[in-house]
């Protein structure tokens, strides 16, 4: 059986720029990674992509880096078309997300990528959480992941 991991981590100080590539990073519970300027007390601290959907996009725009999509973990091999909001994702060790929302509108305007290949991931297929449990993180690290508990 295949592992799930972390393919990439990526951060930036600003928000709308592109973000760059990091080995490690430290999650802190109910606010995001830190030096990550979308870590903060709102439901979007952390944003998740597919390694795969980021191929597809490179099938056009092969000098596409990670980060482009200003993405913070990018995944590989967990097929993130079946997390649904309030499922956990334990990453590594210690790193527990809450997914609270899927997809988000692009900008106006579209963005770099969407006028270069005529449409954008992200609204779709990106995923955003908020931290439930801190901790270390690393490229490479295993992801499993945890369904919703109804009450």
């Amino acid at each position: 059986m295949i592992e799930a991991t972390v393919e990439a981590i990526c951060i930036s100080n600003k928000k709308g720029i592109v973000k760059r590539e990091t080995e490690e990073v430290f999650f802190e519970n109910n606010w995001g990674i830190e030096q990550d300027a979308h870590a903060g007390k709102w439901h979007r601290q952390v944003s998740l992509l597919a390694g795969e959907s980021i191929d597809r996009v490179k099938e056009k725009l092969p000098t596409l880096k990670n980060g482009a999509f200003a993405e913070n973990i990018i995944t590989r091999d967990i097929d993130l078309t079946d997390v649904k909001i309030g499922d956990q994702l334990h990453l590594g060790k210690d790193v527990i997300l809450e997914i609270t929302q899927i997809g988000k509108k692009c900008h106006n305007d579209g963005c770099a990528i969407k006028k270069a290949t005529g449409d954008c991931i992200m609204p779709k297929e990106g995923l955003f959480a908020r931290v439930i449990s801190g901790g270390s993180l690393q490229k490479g690290d295993v992801i499993r992941k945890s369904l919703q508990i109804s009450s």
